[in-house]
């Protein structure tokens, strides 16, 4: 984020009396309070959505969100001279989420189906993305895999972290064949309908990246940020990815996952397609996937032992993961 794009700052209605550099954004402290001024490499289309559901959460009154600060034309965006996007947004200076105190989890886990009350649109809305297929994008990872497996089963000298990999590749793929698999039936039956809103004519949406990164919290409460990734899907997608990763680092403990679950169902009350749903993208090694993903998009030359840890901690957890899977599902 360079001088250049402070100056287009001035393309708005508020008065910027210091900034600072964040994590790839500039922080402004402006009469309208902290606000956040970031790249923005999306379609024109996809921010408009952005604002749409921001506007929508704001009017629900559920959760405290972020919101885009248009500029003085009305737009949601401004460009440089080489035509690169910038977004303004409301900002807090908070801590994020702590995912080790078991109370803020809980909390995260409510505000998230507080959130998913209020992220539906009419279904006549214009411009509405097409729904996000999670089974079809199984099916390209599983595509991924076995052309990695084979570039392994080819390659000559090979790294400890290769051949460990190679060890374990078979059985995660056969995992990930057969839930995919599984997931198709389900959906090709009739029974899978990708559309979780609560109430008739109405799309749902979920955040798309609900993370503790984007669950901050202050003397104010807490405030939700970076709705980019937001998409057409389940919103029960959210869901799985939170809870995955607090999973992923209690291993895979059956209460904390029974209470967690337990408390979005309070407030927001899971179908029996969505649970359906959430079983199959647990049931899917996804981490595994994401672990051979990121050696294979990236160079060889050296490998980086962090990628060895993440591996040995999948494969030390799959016993763990599937007496979840038993005990909080097929029971």
């Amino acid at each position: 984020m360079n001088d250049r794009a402070v100056e287009l700052l001035g393309q708005y209605e508020i008065e910027v009396q210091r900034t600072r550099k964040g994590r790839g954004a500039i922080v402004c402290e402006t009469d309208q309070g902290c606000l956040i001024f970031k790249e923005y490499s999306g379609s024109q289309d996809r921010i408009e959505l952005q604002n749409r559901l921001l506007s929508q959460i704001a009017c629900a009154g559920l959760v405290k969100a972020e919101a885009i600060i248009p500029n003085k034309e009305g737009g949601l965006l401004v460009r440089d001279n080489d035509g690169t996007g910038y977004v303004l947004k409301t900002w807090r200076a908070a801590r994020e989420c702590n995912i080790y105190d078991k109370e803020e989890c809980r909390e995260a886990v409510r505000l998230l189906a507080r959130l998913h009350e209020s992220m539906v649109l009419p279904e006549d809305t214009p411009n509405l993305p097409a729904i996000f297929m999670a089974e079809k994008e199984y099916d390209k990872h599983n595509r991924e895999l076995k052309r990695v497996r084979k570039y392994l089963q080819q390659k000559g000298q090979k790294t400890e972290f290769e051949i460990n990999l190679l060890h374990h590749f078979d059985f995660f793929l056969d995992r990930a064949l057969s839930v995919t698999e599984a997931w198709k039936e389900y959906c090709q039956d009739g029974a899978g309908n990708h559309e979780a809103a609560r109430e008739q004519n109405m799309v749902a949406f979920c955040h798309g990246d609900y993370q503790y990164h984007n669950i901050l919290k202050d003397d104010s409460g807490w405030f939700l940020v970076n709705f980019e990734k937001c998409l057409r899907d389940n919103p029960i997608r959210d869901l799985y990815l939170l809870l995955r990763k607090l999973l992923e680092k209690g291993n895979w403990s059956v209460a904390l996952g029974s209470e967690l679950l337990e408390v979005y169902g309070k407030e927001r009350q899971i179908s029996a397609h969505s649970w359906i749903d959430l079983y199959y993208r647990f049931a899917y090694p996804e981490k595994f996937w994401k672990i051979v993903n990121f050696y294979y998009n990236s160079g060889k030359a050296w490998i980086p032992g962090r990628n060895q840890e993440k591996l040995e901690r999948v494969i030390a957890q799959e016993k763990d993961k599937q007496k979840f899977l038993d005990e909080v599902f097929r029971k």
